[in-house]
Parts: C-alpha cells; sequence; structure tokens
C-alpha cells in the first residue's frame, strides 16, 4: 500500500503538465514523474517488478483524483 503520497506540478506554468510525485511503499521511499500521457517516470530506485505495474497503477488513480477530477 502506498503512504504519504504527495505531489507537485513539473514546472512553474501550472497550465504545463507533469507532475513530480514521492510515496513509500513498504518502508522504502519512491519519487518519479507522472507525465501527462499516464507514463510514470521513475527518478529515484524502480519498485521491484512483481511491484511495478501494481504501483504504476495506484499513481494513476491517485493522480486522476487529485489532479483531474478537481
Amino acid at each position: 500500500m502506498i503512504t504519504h503520497f504527495q505531489f507537485k506540478p513539473l514546472f512553474e506554468n501550472r497550465d504545463m503538465p507533469g507532475w513530480h510525485f514521492s510515496f513509500y511503499f513498504k518502508k522504502l521511499k519512491y519519487t518519479g514523474i507522472y507525465h501527462r500521457n499516464g507514463e510514470v517516470e521513475w527518478t529515484s530506485g524502480q519498485p521491484e517488478d512483481e511491484f511495478n505495474e501494481q504501483l504504476k497503477a495506484q499513481i494513476h488513480e491517485l493522480m486522476l483524483f487529485h489532479v483531474y477530477d478537481q
């Protein structure tokens, strides 16, 4: 389960899409960039393969809720 999920705009001009995000999973901190097309780019260590797709799906859901459903 993802905890302490945070995000902020990637650019000063908030009309330009893209967001930095961070969260904790299994006591490890992960950071990345969420792109407008839903692509996740890891900027810290990438999660283990068995959790990678699951975490990307959770990030996508959180971003849809927080950014697009406002």
